[in-house]
């Protein structure tokens, strides 16, 4: 799995780049055919926003979320798209 953060009006510290690879680590337990992220931290005023974009094996997964923290919206962003693969899971396993 490869990834790639970027940020938009913050400069990506290594802690935060650190913080980032270690919660999306936890993407491949559910799915192993995870092969590129794109991380996008962003601040706005008082917002902290964390977008990604997830491809895997014949689609793409995009989630977003807006927190006061950074650190919290990586967290909550990761559970989201930790639903999203699991629901992407369940439709393209077979049911018999």
């Amino acid at each position: 799995m490869q990834i790639s953060v970027s940020g938009h009006h913050i400069e990506v510290t290594e802690s935060l780049r650190t913080f980032v690879e270690s919660k999306f680590e936890k993407l491949e337990r559910h799915f192993d055919h995870v092969t590129d992220v794109h991380v996008v931290l962003t601040v706005e005023k008082l917002n902290q926003k964390a977008e990604a974009t997830v491809q895997i094996s014949g689609a793409k997964l995009f989630a977003e979320d807006t927190q006061e923290d950074m650190y919290v919206a990586i967290d909550k962003l990761v559970d989201k798209l930790d639903r999203q693969i699991i629901k992407h899971k369940e439709k393209t396993s077979s049911h018999r």
